[in-house]
Order: structure tokens, then sequence, then C-alpha cells
């Protein structure tokens, strides 16, 4: 830890950033840390990645082509991609999730629509772009293979926490079988660049920016090249805060509206597709960040998603992936894992 104390302050020092106070901020699933740099009027961002852990290469280049999209991606200020260390625009604290947790309750109906449309037009804004624009070279596709290894977290982790035994390899490979049956719906979507984990934990409300511009953005270094349902999913379905069905409709019908050409049924079958991978991925990261790092507070949130699974399973179009939950995760074993407290 000496050592990268050390590493941090040469970069500070050569980037005129080393009489800056530092205040830790809060973090994310990652190993990332977050400091505020604050140096009379100037403030700023450190991101502290250690390169073990952590590439901060796909957020520069994601942060970078939003910005030149126009979109409101942290202005890069210093980097240092080899030591793991970044200098952003500090966009300050005002979260979507900060501004809704203070908002009064008379008002927040009114203040989430306009905080959801702002966030709905920004995945509008993109998706109108075609491909060879608003997708980087280069970038990453949302296959077969991510979307396995991300679905496959719940067997990994969530079976063996609940079950006390890991997953069987008939089990994984009906398991895989039955996603490999219904991702071709979603592969043949038209494709955009999805930012991965656009939720109000990730969106920051920006004063004195017009238009899509007031939207910040943060946390898409994960970025690919994919469905365009997943982002507007994301954000409807978040897996730490509850969205009205109002809202979550007028939110869908305001996306509409924009793209009056849409083939609905295919969006709203790669939707629900998209929903139960996402929320099954949660739920095994969820689990893992309490086994294996010892993070127990995301727990809480396990019920919201399950929910959200069962919801999106009851679509015909997941009838295969239905099929295995009933057999093999059925209605009780749909649990919260024990807390490492209780592992030890």
């Amino acid at each position: 830890m000496a050592e990268r104390d050390q590493i941090v302050a040469a970069f500070l020092t050569a980037h005129d950033w080393d009489k800056a106070r530092r205040t830790r901020l809060a973090g994310d699933a990652s190993f990332r840390r977050y400091y505020r740099l604050t140096d009379g009027r100037r403030r700023a961002v450190l991101m502290d990645a250690p390169p073990a852990t952590e590439d901060v290469r796909p957020f520069v280049k994601i942060a970078r082509h939003l910005r030149a999209l126009g979109l409101s991606a942290p202005e890069l200020l210093a980097e240092d991609a080899a030591a793991g260390l970044l200098i952003l625009e500090d966009l300050g604290d005002d979260t979507y999730t900060k501004v809704l947790d203070r908002a009064a309750s008379g008002e927040r109906d009114a203040l989430e629509a306009k905080l959801y449309g702002l966030a709905v037009d920004v995945l509008i804004e993109l998706h109108r772009l075609p491909p060879e624009r608003v997708i980087p070279k280069g970038l990453p596709s949302y296959g077969n293979g991510r979307l396995f290894d991300e679905a496959f977290l719940l067997p990994q982790w969530y079976v063996p926490a609940i079950t006390g035994e890991h997953a069987s390899e008939s089990k994984r490979k009906a398991y895989g079988e039955a996603w490999l049956e219904v991702f071709p719906i979603v592969h043949a979507q038209p494709k955009t660049l999805v930012l991965r984990d656009y939720h109000v934990d990730n969106l920051m409300r920006l004063k004195g920016r017009a238009g899509v511009a007031a939207c910040g953005l943060l946390d898409f270094q994960d970025a690919v090249a994919g469905c365009k349902a997943y982002d507007l999913m994301s954000l409807l379905e978040d897996a730490r805060r509850d969205v009205r069905p109002e809202l979550a409709e007028a939110m869908m019908a305001r996306y509409f509206a924009a793209f009056p050409d849409l083939d609905r049924t295919g969006f709203d079958a790669a939707y629900r597709i998209l929903a139960a991978q996402r929320h099954a991925k949660v739920i095994g990261i969820f689990t893992r960040l309490c086994l294996r790092d010892r993070k127990p507070a995301y727990l809480v949130h396990i019920p919201r998603v399950w929910r959200l699974l069962e919801r999106a399973l009851a679509d015909p179009a997941l009838a295969p992936v239905a099929a295995w939950f009933a057999t093999h995760l059925p209605a009780e074993k749909r649990l919260v894992p024990p807390s490492p407290a209780v592992v030890e």
C-alpha cells in the first residue's frame, strides 16, 4: 500500500495536484477508488484503479467518444493508464439517486419523471445515430460469450450459496442450452453503443447545461456493441431501486414515440430476454460480493432482483429459461444467501 501511495503522489505532483486536499468519495462494486481533489477553487476527481485488478483504458476510450458525441462524460484532465490513474472533471455530487432521495415526497414523482425523461432522451440521442458513428472501432460485441459469462454467475455463485453444493455439469449444460435458444432474438435487433450500467446511481444532474448534456454519465467502461433494448431496460429495471410501473410505462412510451418504425415485437422480446439475463447476472454478482468480497450490503437488493427476474421469465420468449429455473431453482430456493458472518 505504501508503494501505491508513492505512485499516486508522484502522479499528482507531475500534474500539479500535489497540494490538493484529497477526500474519499463513495466507490462502486469494483476495486477502483475515487477521491475529490480540492485546491483553492480547482476541483477534480482522482480515479485510482490498481492495474492488477482494473484497466482504465476502456474508460478513457469511451469517455472521449461520448464527449465527441456531445454527451457529458467527465473530461480527462490527466492520465497514466499504465499506473491505473486518472484525473477527471468533477461533475459534482448530484447523482440521480441523491437528488431523488433528497426530494420531498410531494415533489418526487414529478422530479422522477423529469430526470428519467432526460435519461431516456440520452438513449434516444445515441440510438438515432448510425452504428458506424455511435459504436467506436474495436468495441467488443455483446455476443453469446459475454452474455453467457454473465448469466453463469448465478449457477457459479448463487446456486452453491443456497443449495450447499456446486451446480452439476448436466445442470450447467441445460442452463447454457436454455439461454442459447433465446439469445438469437436479441442478436436479430439493430446494434448500438451499450453503456451497460445505465441506472440512477451512474447518472448525474448537471446544472447549467442544456438538453441531453444536462445528464452526466459515469461508469461506462464496460461498454459494448449490442442491442438497443439493454440500456433502457437497465434504467427501468433497476436492481437497487423500485421504479413505479406508471413511470416505467411513460418512459417506454417516450422512447417508442421517438422511433415510430421500431419493430415493437422484436424489441419487447429482446428487452425481456436481456432483463432476465441481467437479473440472473446481478443475483450472482451480489452473492459473490457478499461471499468473496465480504460486502453483504448488496444482499438487501436480492428479493427485488428475484421479482424482476420472475417477471421477465413470464414472457413466452423465455420459456426454455423459465423451465430451467422452475426445475432447478423453484420458488422455495429463491432466497437471500447467508452473509459472511453466518457462513463463517
